[in-house]
């Protein structure tokens, strides 16, 4: 994992004029329904905080780049489940992720709106929660508030630990090796408290439903 994370840092600092629109690609993949099960994108979603925080990427047009991204996902995989409807579980590869569309349901009917903002954080629904918002007839106007508040959020989210680490390293005279194991050691955390995190609030939905 370190030499893959050096590699596509070494490569987004060498071509930074596509450094925005491919960031953005990996938000809206991260985002998106049936791309979002194959690609998590997180790991380096949060090195971009890194190469923001060292100089390397400018802070704004990366924070736009990211926030248009994770909008444009959600809103699609909205669009999809509301054009659709439920005949879309039918169909590869919707079929093969039914047990994910079910926690995202009942994630879903547990939270309501919130649950378009709290999803956003939660790696085991995040790509399905829009789509289930869009099949169970949610307002478009309460969803796409929901859903750009939510991605300015998230993107902050992603980039602060990276930006601090990076920060942190510089003030404290760590080498670039140590600077990455510091990014990785951070990744791994937070990884492990969302998908904690994630399972405590799925449980919890799943213990009100049977209520």
């Amino acid at each position: 994992m370190d030499q893959l994370m050096a590699q596509a840092a070494t490569f987004i600092e060498a071509n930074q004029t596509w450094a925005g629109p491919l960031l953005a690609l990996l938000a809206f993949g991260e985002s998106l329904v049936f791309i979002g099960f194959l690609i998590p994108a997180t790991a380096m979603l949060l090195l971009a905080g890194t190469l923001v925080g060292n100089g390397a990427l400018p802070v704004v047009s990366t924070i736009l780049w990211l926030v248009a991204g994770a909008i444009l996902g959600d809103a699609i995989s909205y669009w999809l489940g509301r054009w659709c409807g439920p005949a879309l579980l039918q169909r590869r590869p919707l079929c093969n992720h039914r047990r994910s569309v079910a926690r995202a349901r009942l994630f879903f009917m547990r939270y309501g709106f919130m649950s378009i903002f709290l999803g956003r954080f939660l790696g085991p629904v995040r790509s399905t929660i829009p789509l289930v918002a869009g099949m169970m007839r949610m307002r478009e106007r309460s969803f796409q508030i929901a859903n750009a508040s939510s991605a300015v959020i998230w993107v902050l989210a992603l980039l602060a630990p990276g930006y601090l680490v990076a920060k942190g390293s510089a003030a404290a005279g760590l080498a670039a090796g140590e600077q990455m194991a510091a990014m990785i050691t951070v990744i791994i955390v937070l990884s492990v408290a969302g998908v904690w995190l994630g399972g405590r609030m799925l449980s919890s939905a799943r213990r009100r439903r049977g209520r």
